[in-house]
């Protein structure tokens, strides 16, 4: 090599950020969301169970002490740098990314507010704005409030689990699949 010294060495902090964001992808690719709670396998219905599932890990970051808050910082930038190369792999001109990624930022930042204030409000806040965005108010039967379950047991764990933790194993997502259904099947 001719210049030695212009190699990059690996950033942790990249790996950090890569392995959670797979972690948060892994989560959205369960089965069970699509079959069981009936979240359609689409563009969108994945967009929806990312914003969810990246809501709730930076909602616990963001509550947490140095570096949690710098760390979900970096965590939104990952996030959108993997749509937008999604997008541009899916065959979206140059032309039209910034306008779908600010559709998508915007979106994003909504669901996450929303999520964020149905988890305090605790009155079926929740399920409603889980209605609304992922189901698109065509919701059959019990999913908008099972997936709420999902997302409160989802919540919770991550609230209970110590940052060092959440840095260094993996984000401890329940399996969708043990959250039961009200209706019968």
């Amino acid at each position: 090599m001719l210049f030695p010294f212009a190699r990059r060495r690996p950033d942790p902090r990249r790996a950090l950020l890569d392995r959670l964001h797979g972690e948060i992808v892994g989560a959205v690719r369960r089965p069970a969301f699509y079959i069981d709670y009936g979240v359609p396998d689409t563009f969108e219905g994945r967009f929806e169970l990312l914003a969810l599932h990246a809501g709730l890990v930076l909602r616990r970051f963001n509550a947490a002490e140095k570096p949690g808050p710098a760390v979900a910082q970096d965590l939104v930038d990952t996030v959108f740098a993997h749509l937008e190369a999604d997008l541009r792999e899916a065959g979206v001109g140059d032309v039209t990314v910034p306008k779908r990624m600010k559709r998508l930022c915007e979106a994003f930042l909504g669901r996450s507010a929303a999520y964020d204030a149905g988890l305090r409000s605790g009155d079926g806040a929740l399920a409603s704005a889980l209605g609304r965005n992922v189901y698109a108010g065509r919701v059959e039967g019990d999913a908008a409030e099972r997936l709420s379950r999902y997302a409160t047991l989802a919540a919770d764990v991550l609230a209970s689990t110590p940052l060092a933790s959440c840095l260094e194993a993996p984000l401890p997502f329940p399996d969708p699949s043990t959250v039961p259904s009200l209706s019968p099947p």
